[in-house]
């Protein structure tokens, strides 16, 4: 019998899904709109993605353009965006915001990278505690006689060699993202 390591392919592209989308909140050479997606606005009483209250366009390589639907939230979005202290300056006209991205420094693009390590990090030890799940699993089954030795063992090393896949994807993630940061 073969274990079903669906649930377990399932939790590695969720976690791969994650660190991309970490990935975006670090601004690399180019500015763009993803940078702003974890920043919430307090519109309504309410907190909001910017996305869902205004639009938000490349201007250029180093500056975003924000466009309320209701000018009223532009205070807010400001706000927000100082508060998450992305590193960048903002500045109010007529027609709504400019996000300007500065040049990154040598020692931001360090700061920047070291963050990048820690979310890989954190996507490892999601994915460890994944394959904890199924080598328990595999214990259980074999204590009920459901897998032999022979078969808990092959189990194992396909399990592995899943882990091992995951992990190169990931490092590709991050070294794609690190080049991006140094750019």
């Amino acid at each position: 019998m073969a274990y079903n390591f669906s649930a377990f392919k399932s939790e590695v592209e969720r976690t791969t899904e994650w660190l991309k989308k970490e990935y975006t909140s670090l601004r690399g050479g180019q500015a763009s709109p993803a940078v702003l997606d974890t920043v919430s606005v307090d519109s309504y009483g309410t907190k909001t993605p910017i996305s869902h209250v205004a639009s938000v366009l490349s201007e250029g390589p180093k500056s975003l353009r924000i466009t309320p639907w209701d000018k009223s939230v532009a205070s807010s979005i400001d706000m927000a965006i100082r508060e998450a202290n992305l590193g960048v300056s903002v500045s109010m006209d007529d027609k709504g915001l400019r996000v300007s991205f500065p040049d990154l420094t040598n020692d931001r693009r360090q700061v920047l990278i070291k963050l990048a390590k820690q979310k890989l990090e954190e996507a490892r030890i999601a994915l460890r505690s994944e394959r904890q799940k199924v080598l328990n699993d595999l214990d259980k089954q074999e204590k009920e006689g459901k897998l032999s030795e022979d078969e808990k063992t092959r189990e194992k090393n396909e399990l592995q060699k899943l882990i091992d896949e995951a992990n190169k994807k990931l490092e590709d993630i991050l070294e794609k993202k690190e080049k991006e940061i140094l750019e």
